[in-house]
């Protein structure tokens, strides 16, 4: 563990002096071409704090006076920059230049995520537009640079976190980070580059595994299409094609492979399979070539459980909020991605609940190949009361979302909102049941927790509640009584939601709206989806007594005085949970690491060991009596 903080102090070292492109690795690992050219590492930049960027036309720009490190965000160490203030606005600047090979080639400009309005300008003209600040987004840019020369890119970010339009995630809406909420992220946060392609390329190719019919449906989106070229899908095993189509182009037709002898995939066996998409014109000319793999595997429910492949599988969960001390929403490195899934794993968990964060898609990779379960989740805190405007922002970026990350076996469930307490009686209802059938509709494969421990509406498959109770006896009895039947819903919570639902316009009464809220009563898997939280004195790297509680240091409930303290009440936490299997199918542990000044987390938050490993995988590594054996 000591190792690995010294190699993040190393990366940026070497990042600072721009000795070496970071993030150098390819960003689509299910989407991989070969010929692309990474626009990481120095950029310049301009902070536009107050909006008068155009009146100075800096979209003009040929280059500014301040240096940024791409992609980490000027908020954070890595970027060189770390303005931690509020950050309306801000312009980049770099030039770019195509590959002369690329002649005749359909050129695409993509970036991973920039937060939170983007525009794009090459040599002063406008190319694209694009809302959201965790979705990825691409502009063809051929007639600009199909010439060879070199040419100005400039992408001007804005961001108006304080409108509650906008999902901010756990970016705070004060000056200072407090609480649960920490330092922001603004622009650019991930990948930058340019990708060759053609004008019969694939735009992307949806993939459903189907264990009970032993077959895939593939189902491709191109940019273009012609009944003269071909598509040729291969499923390969190691070096050995074990299936394999061809067939004319067609947009959306469903392709079905059959798949004789496989391996399912699971954390106890992540067998993935590598897959090849290639497109070859009339003459056999290749026009695209695509690397991906898949996993079979499927996911539903029954009853009050939830399978994988057939079996029910309980899940030992961790909330994971994807926050780094250099890199803040970025990782500083493909390995700090993948060792944060192995730090998991080695206390015991089979999964994460990704929370309040589309993570980076590298991270998805990283689940497939080490087999962790985890859950995909929007950041949906800051949107305020879910108004009109803040659904028309969602509803198209959760679409650009689940799509990209569908094909992931990983993601075994969608999140696509946490915690909201006190809705409307008219708009919320109806926000939730767009969305959920939005997201059913473009993933019919997973079950969807519309709302994570908030407000229930009818439109969920599973029922995820929190509860951080810190007695284990009271938290089981809380979780759900025997004696009565009831489950912990928040329901007492919920009664304030009639009194702020009136009629800004005509000063009518939500009341006269009937209330639409679910009492959750069984028949659907339930699963406590944030617990725990314990904060440790003894385990805090705050030094100051008079700040350990209740100041700069945050945690849930009061605090455990020393080690064996939390030992005891965690193992208390854990088999109260474990008892109520049958009514419970699951739970999230509150959290993998310490954020900022939230200290309750299973590692630091520059991950080194907090606690023993091995006691803590022998608490959360335990499985209730009925499931399927784990690792």
């Amino acid at each position: 563990m000591k190792r690995f903080f010294l190699s993040a102090i190393a990366t940026l070292v070497v990042v600072s002096v721009f000795a070496a492109q970071p993030r150098p690795e390819y960003p689509r690992p299910q989407f991989e071409r070969s010929e692309w050219v990474n626009l990481n590492g120095e950029w310049s930049y301009e902070l536009d704090l107050v909006d008068t960027g155009f009146e100075r036309q800096l979209y003009q720009s040929n280059g500014f006076a301040n240096k940024i490190i791409v992609p980490f965000c000027p908020e954070s160490k890595l970027s060189g920059v770390e303005h931690k203030d509020f950050i309306t606005g801000i312009w980049y600047h770099r030039t770019i230049q195509a590959p002369a090979k690329w002649n005749n080639r359909k050129i695409m400009l993509h970036f991973g995520a920039v937060y939170y309005e983007s525009e794009i300008y090459i040599d002063g003209k406008f190319v694209g537009r694009h809302f959201g600040g965790s979705s990825p987004f691409a502009f063809d840019v051929t007639e600009w640079l199909a010439d060879g020369k070199e040419h100005d890119l400039v992408v001007r970010a804005n961001s108006y976190l304080r409108s509650k339009t906008q999902g901010a995630g756990k970016q705070s809406l004060r000056h200072y980070s407090y609480g649960c909420v920490y330092t922001r992220t603004t622009g650019i946060w991930q990948t930058v580059w340019l990708e060759a392609t053609n004008d019969y390329s694939l735009d992307y190719m949806q993939v459903i595994t189907d264990i009970d019919q032993n077959h895939i449906i593939f189902t491709p989106r191109y940019y273009n299409t012609t009944a003269t070229n071909t598509l040729t899908i291969n499923i390969k095993d190691g070096d050995k094609v074990i299936a394999k189509k061809s067939l004319p182009q067609v947009e959306g037709m469903p392709i079905v492979v059959p798949m004789k002898k496989y391996e399912c995939w699971s954390p106890e066996n992540p067998k993935l399979y590598d897959v090849e998409y290639i497109i070859c014109d009339k003459e056999g000319t290749e026009l695209d070539r695509i690397k991906s793999y898949l996993g079979m595997r499927k996911v539903h429910t029954d009853g009050n459980k939830v399978y994988l492949n057939n079996k029910p599988y309980y899940q030992r969960l961790v909330l994971d909020q994807g926050f780094y001390p250099d890199g803040i929403w970025t990782a500083p490195s493909d390995d700090a991605l993948r060792h944060d899934i192995e730090m998991s794993q080695e206390v015991g968990f089979n999964g994460a609940r990704l929370h309040q964060k589309v993570f980076e898609e590298r991270f998805l990779y990283w689940a497939d190949k080490l087999g962790y379960l985890v859950w995909g989740e929007y950041a949906s805190w800051g949107m305020g009361e879910y108004s009109a405007l803040a659904a028309r922002n969602f509803l198209p970026e959760w679409e650009t979302i689940v799509v990209r990350d569908r094909n992931h076996p990983a993601i075994v469930t969608w999140t696509p909102f946490n915690e909201t307490w006190y809705p409307d009686n008219v708009q919320y209802p109806r926000f939730m049941e767009d969305t959920y059938k939005l997201t059913h509709a473009l993933d019919p494969t997973r079950p969807v927790n519309t709302m994570s421990g908030g407000t229930l509406t009818k439109h969920y498959d599973i029922c995820c509640m929190h509860n951080y109770e810190q007695d284990p006896a009271k938290l089981k009895v809380t979780t759900y009584n025997p004696e009565t039947g009831a489950f912990h819903n928040n329901v007492p919570r919920l009664k304030a939601a009639k009194h702020h639902s009136a009629n800004a316009v005509t000063g009518d009464s939500a009341n006269k709206h009937p209330l639409i809220i679910e009492t959750y009563k069984g028949g659907k898997p339930y699963l406590i989806d944030e617990f725990g939280g314990i904060k440790c004195l003894e385990a805090t790297p705050t030094k100051d007594e008079a700040v350990k509680e209740r100041k700069t240091s945050w945690g849930y409930g009061n605090s455990a005085v020393t080690k064996e303290d939390f030992y005891k009440r965690l193992e208390g936490q854990v088999n109260a949970l474990l008892s109520l299997s049958e009514q419970v199918w699951g739970y999230c542990y509150t959290q993998l690491t310490d954020v900022e000044q939230e200290e309750n987390g299973i590692f630091f938050y520059n991950r080194e060991r907090k606690y023993d490993s091995a006691r803590l995988k022998a608490i959360f590594g335990k499985n209730p009596d009925g499931a399927t054996k784990q690792k």
